[in-house]
């Protein structure tokens, strides 16, 4: 048996798509560096946006006409069975807190049988992590999370939280870093909350990783601004350290209290301004990314207005910017959508804002130099992060292992990223 794994969504999706591939290697089977040379196929989904599902959808059905074997696992094999069923009647589905038995679905699949392994259990997935030696690992600190937004089905996909052992996590760090890795990225659906349930949390962790031996860097995932307050200046002491990227994701969503209200966010937009203070203050040169839903169903101009003036006053280093769409299941399902063109001129305007703010933030690194480590090569060009988590785009010509840190000179830059050269190259 071949099997390819083509993963959909978040970093917290691709560590699982990571722990499954070394389940399926651990396990004797093969896997295709190609769809095309595999003969089974995991889908791992997610169901965040609209867009995304419907290009699952259309995956799945080809890959049916196409006589492939198929398992499903991810967010929508969690939320979305009936649907999963509908498309691939028959295939085996591996919900999220379920991704250690991925090998006994294929077991199944192979000898023509369907299987659902779909139980609610609480697995320490940072204990399943096993080194491959990438430049790039992933490790999964949670999974699951305290809150309750109205417009998100990830909750019900993947749950009520479910914290890792901080020693389990510790420990699949340094397993990465002998083994090779230069950034290692600890995930989860919201590191905000990690710990919570085990009382501790992402700062406490942090500092522990800290004391870690090696030569690489740690990209801390997404953090929901509600939990902040319960850690904010032992945050910040632990990222002015060396060993973690100055950037921290900050998703708010909205720049009007009363959207954040009917979203059920448990932050106002003032709080969120004042952590992003504190956090600039605190850590030199840090990037800030944020995201942002346009056109919830309650949003007004005023509403709208207000989200525009935040940017304008915040100046995150990265927004990214979605148009509402209902989830199935959700709360905000139920609500009357906002005339679509309105939805599409609003979501214009911000996006025009963005790129001025980002392409401002950017134009400042031109004619300097700055630290860069080598993560990505797209045969195109050679890719890699400053400390403070920027995308530095050199030629592929340049020809310097992945891995390797450099001082790049920067000669461009756009809303998205810098463009550098190698002294000598």
């Amino acid at each position: 048996m071949q099997t390819y794994i083509k993963t959909y969504g978040c970093t917290l999706n691709r560590a699982d798509s990571d722990i499954m591939a070394s389940l399926i290697h651990a396990a004797g089977i093969g896997i295709a560096s190609s769809e095309r040379d595999a003969d089974t196929i995991i889908l791992n989904t997610c169901t965040v946006k609209k867009q995304t599902e419907q290009k699952i959808l259309y995956t799945l059905d080809r890959l049916v006409r196409e006589g492939k074997k198929v398992v499903v696992t991810g967010c929508m094999a969690s939320a979305n069975r009936d649907m999963i069923a509908k498309h691939a009647p028959g295939a085996p589905i591996v919900t999220t807190s379920n991704t250690d038995m991925v090998v006994e679905a294929l077991l199944s699949i192979d000898k023509g049988a369907s299987s659902a392994f779909a139980d609610r259990r609480r697995i320490d997935k940072a204990g399943l992590i096993r080194p491959t030696g990438s430049v790039i690992a992933r490790v999964p600190a949670s999974e699951g999370c305290l809150s309750n937004c109205a417009f998100c089905e990830t909750k019900l996909a993947r749950g009520p939280l479910n914290s890792f052992p901080e020693d389990t996590i510790v420990k699949a760090v340094e397993y990465c870093a002998r083994s090779g890795s230069k950034e290692i990225e600890i995930t989860s659906q919201d590191l905000g909350a990690y710990g919570f349930d085990r009382k501790t949390d992402i700062s406490k962790l942090m500092k522990r990783i800290a004391k870690i031996q090696g030569d690489f860097k740690v990209r801390i995932g997404m953090l929901n601004p509600e939990h902040l307050h319960r850690y904010l200046y032992d945050l910040i002491e632990a990222m002015q350290g060396d060993r973690f990227y100055k950037f921290i994701h900050v998703p708010v969503q909205s720049g009007s209290d009363r959207v954040l209200s009917d979203m059920r966010r448990s932050c106002s937009a003032e709080s969120f301004a004042e952590y992003v203070s504190e956090l600039r203050k605190g850590v030199s040169g840090i990037s800030i990314e944020t995201d942002i839903i346009v056109g919830y169903p309650t949003e007004s101009e005023d509403d709208f207005d207000m989200t525009m003036d935040m940017v304008r006053d915040i100046k995150p280093d990265i927004t990214n910017i979605s148009r509402f769409g209902a989830r199935p299941n959700t709360s905000a399902a139920k609500l009357k959508p906002l005339d679509p063109e309105t939805v599409k001129r609003r979501s214009s305007e911000l996006s025009r804002l963005v790129r001025k703010v980002q392409n401002g933030i950017n134009a400042e690194y031109v004619g300097k130099e700055v630290n860069t480590l080598l993560t990505e090569n797209s045969y195109k060009s050679l890719n890699g992060k400053t400390d403070s988590y920027k995308q530095v785009v050199l030629p592929a010509s340049a020809g310097i292992a992945l891995g390797t840190a450099i001082r790049a000179n920067i000669y461009a830059a756009s809303a998205n990223a810098l463009y550098g050269s190698v002294r000598g190259i």
